[in-house]
């Protein structure tokens, strides 16, 4: 059994959509970010970044004691490997995955994340900020849709490189981007959200969602941590 410890961000969703797409069992522990769950002591245990989402595995492959892991990119790869599935046995196909993986933790997440940031969270609007965000947000939109015109997902197979980068892609709106304009990707994205394993995962989250955080409480909360706040 996996427990999920999750809040409804992208980073949240990679994990339902996975879990849901192989039929692994879990059980759910919502972690309201808006309320400042993610700095109690007990989550700091399995979490030390504070971030969600995080798991323990209490059923290991090696039968030991459980897992715990942090860091979504980190727990998608945890689960493939756990299950054999949605992550290629042959090393290039392997490889190709991996990439496209850490593109998205390494980029599309982080540069995704302060395009919301500026645009919708910080009590100044920077002109600077808001145009290097949201340019550098287009750009990697542009790079994934040349990656998708000769393919149907962008390691070939549905993998796990697919998953981590669709919940990213759901806010396009809020990032200032118009799929239209990315018509390779526009194709990948509607095919992502038509799986029913997708629609179940984002089904969940709808329990949680009276409880979304206003861009007040994300600047006290979220945003407004140093040192002082892990040391503390």
């Amino acid at each position: 059994m996996i427990e999920l410890y999750y809040w409804t961000t992208p980073n949240g969703h990679k994990i339902t959509i996975f879990l849901e797409e192989i039929g692994l069992p879990y059980t759910l522990f919502p972690i309201n970010i808006g309320a400042g769950d993610q700095f109690k002591p007990e989550f700091l245990k399995i979490s030390p970044n504070n971030r969600i989402p995080a798991i323990i595995d209490r059923k290991p492959v090696d039968g030991g004691e459980p897992i715990s892991v942090f860091e979504s990119g980190a727990i998608l790869l945890y689960l493939a490997e756990k299950t054999g599935k949605l992550i290629p046995a042959s090393i290039r196909d392997r490889v190709e995955v991996l990439q496209w993986l850490f593109w998205q933790m390494g980029g599309l997440g982080p540069m995704a994340g302060q395009n919301h940031h500026f645009t919708q969270y910080a009590p100044e609007k920077i002109p600077y900020a808001i145009n290097r965000y949201v340019n550098e947000t287009g750009r990697l939109y542009a790079v994934l849709d040349k990656r998708l015109s000769d393919r149907e997902f962008v390691a070939g197979e549905y993998s796990i490189a697919d998953i981590a980068i669709y919940p990213w892609i759901v806010p396009y709106e809020r990032q200032n981007q118009k799929l239209e304009n990315f018509p390779n990707l526009q194709r990948w994205f509607e095919a992502i959200k038509a799986r029913p394993a997708t629609i179940r995962a984002y089904e969940k989250a709808e329990a949680f969602k009276e409880q979304a955080i206003s861009p007040e409480q994300a600047r006290e909360l979220l945003f407004n941590q140093s040192a002082n706040t892990v040391k503390r």
